[in-house]
C-alpha cells in the first residue's frame, strides 16, 4: 500500500513537471511572436490616430518614457510617440491606463497636436464585460471616436464627462463605468500634455521599441 503510494505521487510528480516544462517551453517559443503581433498592432493603430500626411518621421522611433502615476494612472514607464514634419514636432501619442473600469485597468493610447486638439483615441488592452463595456474598442462600437477634434481647457472643464455627469460623452446602457473612467483618463492624459508641453515634444528618443 505505501509502495503503490509512494509510486503514484512520484508519476503525478513526473506528470505535473513535464507539463510545467512544457509550458515554459511554449511559452518561450512563442514569446517572440505574440510580441511582434503587439508591436504591429501599435504600428497599425499609430498610423491611424497621426495620419501620415501629417508627418515624415518613423513614428516608433522617436519614442520616449513618460513616468508620472497621477496622470497616466499607473506606477511605472509608459511610452509616448512624437510625430514631426521636418524636424519640428506636429503631434504626440502618449499611452496611459484607466485604473478604474468595470473589470479592472483599461489601456489606451491618445494623439494630440501641438495645439492640443485630440487626433484620436485608441484602446490597447482591457477586461471589460462583452456586450457592455467592450464598447470602448473601434471592432464593437465607434464610440472611441468622439474625442477626435476635441480639446480642454483646464480641469474643470465640464465638458470632460460622461452625460450622466453632466459631460458630452455618452456613456452606454448598463455601463456607465467604463465610459466615466475611459473619459477620465483621456482627461488627465490632455491636462499633462498641456502642462507639460515643451518639455515632452523635446526629449530625445529613449526607449527601444521594435517591430520586425
Amino acid at each position: 500500500m505505501k509502495r503503490s503510494i509512494i509510486k503514484n505521487g512520484s508519476l503525478l510528480a513526473l506528470f505535473a513537471l513535464a507539463c510545467t516544462a512544457l509550458v515554459a517551453l511554449v511559452n518561450l517559443f512563442t514569446a517572440d511572436k505574440i510580441k511582434e503581433q503587439q508591436n504591429r498592432e501599435l504600428m497599425r493603430i499609430l498610423h491611424q490616430i497621426i495620419p501620415d500626411e501629417l508627418h515624415d518621421n518613423a513614428l516608433i522611433e522617436h519614442c520616449i518614457l513618460i513616468h508620472n502615476s497621477e496622470a497616466l494612472g499607473i506606477d511605472e514607464p509608459l511610452p509616448a510617440y512624437i510625430a514631426t514634419q521636418t524636424g519640428e514636432a506636429v503631434a504626440i501619442a502618449i499611452e496611459s491606463v484607466a485604473p478604474n473600469g468595470y473589470n479592472g485597468q483599461i489601456k489606451l493610447i491618445t494623439a494630440i497636436t501641438v495645439d492640443g486638439t485630440v487626433l484620436g483615441v485608441r484602446t490597447l488592452g482591457h477586461n471589460e464585460t462583452p456586450g457592455l463595456g467592450d464598447k470602448i474598442d473601434l471592432r464593437k462600437s465607434g464610440w472611441v471616436e468622439s474625442f477626435a477634434q476635441q480639446q480642454i481647457d483646464d480641469e474643470n472643464d465640464k465638458r470632460w464627462a460622461v452625460k450622466k455627469d453632466g459631460g458630452q460623452f455618452d456613456q452606454f446602457t448598463g455601463a456607465t463605468i467604463t465610459p466615466r473612467a475611459y473619459v477620465g483618463a483621456v482627461k488627465r492624459t490632455l491636462l499633462y500634455f498641456k502642462a507639460n508641453q515643451a518639455e515632452l515634444l523635446n526629449r530625445p528618443a529613449n526607449c527601444e521599441v521594435s517591430y520586425e
